[in-house]
């Protein structure tokens, strides 16, 4: 086979070892790593089975979570009974939004770890107030660069 489809399994590996980390099925990876280099960018649930030699369970599983997280979409397809999906647009942007929810989330947990512990030496809230400052400045920041992404995206 062309060095091209051995370069291809590897980047759709690398994007599955990338997702892991995130708790993210090694499966859901793949079918990112193949719907962002997919040509054309829609894929019906069976050539997604074909390219990753997968089952259709496995496949529909994978693509109802990569849905539900606004990774991916259903869009038409041109053949009857079939369904297709591809990227959404935006989805980077979406992906970057829900790491922000947990982000705030986190800044709030420090924020309490920190008045639980307000009358204990300052070295000791040093793990803490590193937690809530940094999770402080990404929820400050976070927001507005994901705006100037969009903008420049649709713009």
């Amino acid at each position: 086979m062309p060095d091209r489809y051995y370069e291809q399994k590897h980047f759709v590996e690398d994007i599955s070892l990338y997702f892991e980390p995130f708790g993210l099925p090694r499966m859901a990876g793949r079918v990112l790593g193949v719907l962002l280099i997919a040509d054309p960018p829609q894929q019906s649930l069976n050539d997604l089975c074909e390219q990753l030699q997968a089952s259709k369970s496995s496949i529909s599983t994978t693509t109802r979570l990569l849905t539900e997280m606004d990774l991916i979409e259903r869009v038409p397809s041109a053949l009857p009974r079939q369904v297709s999906f591809q990227f959404k647009c935006g989805g980077w942007v979406t992906f970057m939004r829900m790491r922000l929810k947990l982000y705030a989330s986190l800044h709030q947990i420090a924020e309490r770890g920190l008045e639980l512990q307000r009358d204990k030496d300052v070295a000791l809230r040093e793990r803490l107030q590193e937690a809530h400052d940094m999770f402080s400045l990404i929820e400050d920041e976070l927001p507005d660069l994901l705006e100037r992404v969009e903008a420049k995206r649709l713009g």
